[in-house]
């Protein structure tokens, strides 16, 4: 397979590919979090990876450098890795896909993705993300998605998992969904939305609740228990770092007390009124204001 460097074939055919992109797709290391989650848990057996040299702009996606334990300097280069975990039944074992938005290609690259998917008799890609949205973390972290899966639809809307009307600017899933619409295999995205006013990562709160939407979704079974008391510390982090400031407490306030009265966020629509746009503005400036930046 070009562009594929295999180091196994896995031997139990897998009817679904979970994926995750660091990168845009990804605020606040929500979905990645997830993905490193399952590969760990399950355990996953790594037995594919992609070469990056083709689908990376260096200058743009930078590798990073470090000393080893020997004193010897490598450098760690923008990994795209398939893992497979065989399921005690194997008609439920699993792929799993984690990566780096590519900077160039990315047809090419989701054709590769696509490929190793038929080769394992891949039904269903189901990405994960995670988006930045005017949501407080004080509340349950809304979850909306899409899929072209009739099955899979309805039990996203089961379980209230809202459907996505975005347009807009999109990423390498849409490349994704795209080679595996020219192929046959259904593809779903699901998202964690994300408190834009936090920067810390990451966000194992968003982590949590993906993998149990999913979890439940597939009707697999995994322990939550040490993603959950991640997500509890979390949470205990931000609220400290949140009351201390009285600005961003007083617009997480306001977050708060629109989605009580709407709910509209666990519909799965974005918040389009001119009043939350002109306080997130008014947000911005101030953090500029206060940390000597300009405003726009």
């Amino acid at each position: 397979m070009q562009y594929i460097t295999m180091h196994e074939q896995p031997s139990t055919k897998t009817r679904y590919l979970l994926a995750s992109f660091n990168g845009w797709p990804d605020a606040g290391e929500g979905a990645s979090s997830a993905i490193r989650y399952l590969v760990r848990k399950l355990p996953a057996k790594k037995f594919a990876e992609i070469d990056s040299e083709e689908f990376y702009d260096f200058s743009q996606t930078r590798p990073h450098t470090s000393i080893n334990s020997e004193g010897t300097r490598v450098i760690k280069w923008p990994t795209n890795e398939l893992y497979h975990w065989t399921a005690p039944d194997p008609s439920s074992s699993l792929m799993l896909f984690r990566g780096v938005e590519p900077n160039l290609k990315w047809r090419t690259f989701s054709r590769a993705i696509v490929e190793v998917a038929l080769a394992s008799g891949v039904q269903t890609v189901i990405h994960m993300g995670a988006l930045l949205d005017a949501v407080p973390h004080t509340r349950e972290v809304p979850v909306t998605g899409s899929s072209n899966g009739g099955d899979l639809k309805l039990s996203m809307e089961g379980y209230n998992i809202g459907s996505s009307n975005y347009q807009g600017p999109t990423g390498i899933t849409s490349a994704l969904m795209e080679a595996c619409a020219e192929k046959g295999i259904n593809f779903a995205s699901m998202w964690g939305h994300t408190p834009h006013y936090l920067q810390a990562a990451p966000n194992y709160r968003v982590g949590y609740t993906l993998v149990n939407n999913l979890s439940r979704l597939l009707g697999f079974q995994i322990p939550l228990d040490e993603l959950r008391s991640a997500a509890d510390t979390f949470d205990e982090e931000v609220e400290k770092a949140v009351s201390k400031d009285n600005q961003i407490s007083a617009y997480v306030r306001k977050l708060e007390s629109r989605y009580d009265e709407t709910r509209t966020l666990l519909q799965g629509e974005m918040p389009q009124t001119e009043d939350l746009v002109k306080d997130l503005e008014d947000f911005l400036k101030e953090q500029q204001r206060r940390n000597g930046e300009p405003g726009s």
